[in-house]
């Protein structure tokens, strides 16, 4: 006969036993709910039904015996500074478990077991959620104003960046332009020179050719009255010898 032997002995020895459920229910009033199987989940509700218990007591053996069973110190002291509160109007029922089918791999039956909360005490948590939700709100429209501030400022920066390498293009084209024109003063000088030059050399052959043409024809004028008297002197000689 199992004379004070309640539990299950899910074929672990006791120690193995122990350690699991330790673990399971510490992390059950951490997170509020977990999942595992129907089996472990039935036999954790009578554990963690035990340590509500004990919290709504709330004396000083009541939480050594709790520190005795739950891993974690932080989980105790919030187990029993909230107790009060969220079961203080109950005489049992601390927990729920609820059946969520087969687990894929090896078909094992898994359930949900977590913890029983008061209607004031959902509504205060939908309320905080609302809370809380608002400034990842904030902070992710934050984050979008930085961004677009960010490219904004990119923006402007290629802007500026743009705007003055027109003028710098600018600048060298009206430096390059400067330059030209003063070659071509230059140039334009140099020619007019060139022409004047060119010019007076004109001048000069035109002059030249000028005196040679009077002087040609001095000497043809000359040169006509030197046989004009060759002739007169000619015709005399032939009268006078006629005469002789």
């Amino acid at each position: 006969m199992r004379h004070r032997k309640a539990g299950l002995k899910l074929n672990r020895t006791s120690s193995h036993r122990d350690a699991m459920f330790r673990n399971m229910v510490t992390s059950l009033f951490k997170h509020q709910r977990i999942r595992t199987t129907d089996v472990k989940a039935k036999e954790l509700k009578r554990w963690a039904d035990n340590l509500i218990t004990l919290a709504k007591r709330g004396d000083l053996h009541a939480r050594r015996q709790a520190l005795s069973i739950v891993r974690e110190k932080e989980v105790v002291h919030k187990l029993f500074a909230e107790a009060a509160k969220h079961y203080g109007d109950r005489s049992g029922g601390y927990t729920r478990v609820t059946k969520l089918g087969r687990r894929p791999g090896d078909a094992a039956p898994i359930s949900l077991i977590e913890l029983v909360l008061s209607v004031d005490d959902k509504k205060k948590k939908t309320k905080k959620k609302k809370k809380a939700k608002a400034p990842i709100a904030k902070k992710s429209a934050e984050k979008k104003k930085d961004i677009k501030d960010g490219e904004l400022i990119e923006k402007k920066k290629d802007i500026e960046e743009d705007i003055e390498k027109k003028k710098a293009d600018e600048e060298e084209s009206a430096e390059v332009e400067e330059g030209k024109d003063e070659k071509t003063v230059e140039q334009v000088e140099s020619d007019d020179k060139a022409t004047l030059s060119e010019s007076d050399t004109i001048s000069e052959d035109v002059d030249e050719k000028a005196k040679d043409e009077v002087l040609g024809s001095d000497e043809s004028e000359k040169t006509e009255e030197v046989e004009t008297e060759v002739k007169k002197s000619s015709k005399k000689a032939k009268d006078t010898e006629s005469e002789a």
